[in-house]
This record gives C-alpha cells, structure tokens and sequence, in this order.
C-alpha cells in the first residue's frame, strides 16, 4: 500500500521507518543530531517550503512534509489494518 505525504509525493507504506513531528528536533539533542546524519547520508526531499510539520524517514530519503505526523500515522495505521483484513479473509477462503 501506499502513503500520500502531500504534493504530489505518494511512497510505499513498508519503506518508512519512522514518522516524527517536526518539533522533535527543537525539543531532543540526539534526535537532531540523528537527523543531520540521516540527510547527509540521504536524499533531503522538502515537499513544501512553506509549511513543514513533519519529518518522514525511509531507507533512501528522509521527507518534510505538510501533512502532520498524526495523520501520516493515522494513514499508515489504517493501511496496516486494511492489509490484516485481506489476508484474514485470504486464510478463511476455502
């Protein structure tokens, strides 16, 4: 399944590693630094320069996103959900 970040920027459920708020990296030292390695090791995608309100990590880029990390994770949960069900009804099919 895929995830819609905002933009025109849509990735792969699987591929994220993390969904962080866009204030973590004012609030923790550690995942600021984490972060800076984590773009210099990485492709940095802003998707929109006006408003950034959360941070997506994936093997090969970490994303700024205008969508809040609520809703991202909201989406990815209802994936998650949505893929429990199919194969749920894959194992009950005779």
């Amino acid at each position: 399944m895929f995830i819609h970040l905002g933009g025109d920027v849509i990735i792969r459920a699987k591929d994220i590693i993390a969904i962080l708020n866009w204030d973590v990296q004012e609030q923790s030292a550690i995942t600021s630094v984490y972060l800076k390695e984590e773009v210099k090791k990485k492709k940095k995608i802003i998707i929109s320069d006006d408003y950034i309100k959360s941070i997506v990590l994936t093997d090969d880029a970490v994303y700024y996103s205008p969508v809040s990390s609520l809703t991202l994770n909201r989406r990815a949960q209802g994936l998650a959900i949505m893929d429990l069900n199919v194969e749920l009804e894959e194992e009950l099919e005779p």
